[in-house]
């Protein structure tokens, strides 16, 4: 029992160094995130929302899907926010290929993920920025192509939320969001330390290398497909993604999760059913799936 117990202990210590190490690395860049992120949405949200609004009397015609993803990428809201959002904008006579660039951006990326991603490197964060505005662009193009003349989003019985920063006070409004930020990421980000620690000291590197590695596009499919039920909060899978490419994930394999896995995460996949339907909702899984295995395969031949 001593044994045991010695054993125990000994692996615990192993895990909480690296923990620790994860952590230390990490948090800083958690922190800034919270920070910047509740900064845009209580001060810059309606701006930016404002914004895109206002290219609705441009005639940019399907040029208008560069200026939706960069917006949608800027929009600090999650799913249930921006389809209400989305919902306003098409009483307002917004196209339809500006709006499918604006959601799939907005899902894939954030102001706070973009900081949270810089942990990973300059040219990790760079893939993923680039490859999540092509996806915005590529859905937008796809909408413009195949549905120019139909609606493909249903909005009805969605309204525009009341927004939850309303405090009189600048300061207290900005707290509370901060607050709220902590406490839907706070658990997720600590979990995704925990995994990454259990990775780096359980899972030989070479396995992550024969699974991930390399410039093999069974590596991409593979990642691509993990996406999907891994992915729970963009902070948590930072430092998982973190020891993944340390280990010997491609740079490919890494784009193609950073896809799948916000594209795919049950809360925005629950909003988008409701105002796609089961055919175009299935349309959109399958999108999702070319578009990351093709941009995994590309970064790997680039990179």
């Amino acid at each position: 029992m001593t044994e045991i117990m010695g054993i125990i202990q000994r692996e615990f210590i192993y895990i909480w160094y690296y923990f620790e190490i994860q952590f230390r690395q990490i948090f800083r860049y958690w922190v800034f995130g919270m920070l910047m992120g509740s900064f845009i949405s209580v001060f810059a949200k309606d701006r930016i929302h404002g914004l895109f609004a206002g290219i609705k009397d441009r005639k940019l015609g399907l040029f208008g899907i560069i200026p939706a993803c960069i917006l949608g990428i800027a929009s600090p809201l999650c799913m249930y926010g921006t389809v209400p959002i989305a919902a306003s904008f098409r009483k307002q006579g917004m196209r339809e290929d500006w709006l499918a660039a604006f959601m799939t951006a907005s899902i894939l990326l954030n102001p706070q993920l973009i900081i949270y991603s810089a942990a990973l490197g300059r040219t990790a964060l760079a893939v993923r920025i680039t490859s999540c505005f092509l996806c915005g662009c590529a859905a937008g193009i796809l909408i413009y192509v195949f549905y120019r003349d139909r609606d493909f989003f249903d909005f009805s019985g969605f309204g525009e939320k009341a927004s939850r920063d309303t405090h009189p006070n600048l300061l207290v409004r900005y707290l509370l969001n901060v607050y709220r930020n902590i406490r839907a990421t706070g658990m997720y980000f600590l979990f995704g330390i925990l995994l990454s620690a259990l990775f780096q000291r359980y899972v030989p590197q070479d396995l992550m290398t024969d699974i991930f590695g390399g410039d093999q596009a069974w590596g991409v499919l593979m990642a691509a497909t993990v996406g999907v039920p891994l992915y729970a909060c963009g902070g948590g899978t930072i430092p998982l993604l973190r020891e993944w490419l340390l280990s010997g994930m491609s740079l490919g394999s890494a784009a193609a999760f950073m896809i799948t896995g916000p594209a795919t995460k049950i809360t925005n996949l629950g909003a988008l059913k409701i105002v796609m339907g089961l055919k175009r909702f299935l349309l959109y899984i399958a999108f999702i799936m070319v578009f990351s295995f093709a941009a995994g395969v590309f970064v790997n031949i680039v990179f």
